[in-house]
């Protein structure tokens, strides 16, 4: 469930609170009583991993390098133990 953020327009109480997407906003203060407003604020998100970026499809020495190593050790490796 998603946090809220929620500051009185009377007494400058703000606090979060955990709510459902599907009730209904926060109208009044527990301190005052005054009117309420979500508070919206700007979130950090960073997305890592390979997929993100426009780059990443791109990059095909990256992606060769693991395959032409690990078959060349065991192509190498399967050769030298059958002689």
């Amino acid at each position: 469930m998603p946090t809220y953020s929620y500051k009185c327009t009377e007494c400058g109480h703000a606090f979060d609170i955990v709510q459902s997407i599907s009730d209904s906003s926060l109208t009044a203060c527990p301190n005052c009583g005054g009117a309420l407003r979500k508070v919206f604020g700007l979130t950090g998100v960073t997305f890592n991993g390979s997929g993100f970026y426009r780059t990443d499809s791109r990059s095909g020495s990256a992606g060769d390098a693991p395959k032409s190593s690990s078959g060349s050790a065991s192509s190498g490796g399967s050769g030298s133990s059958g002689s």
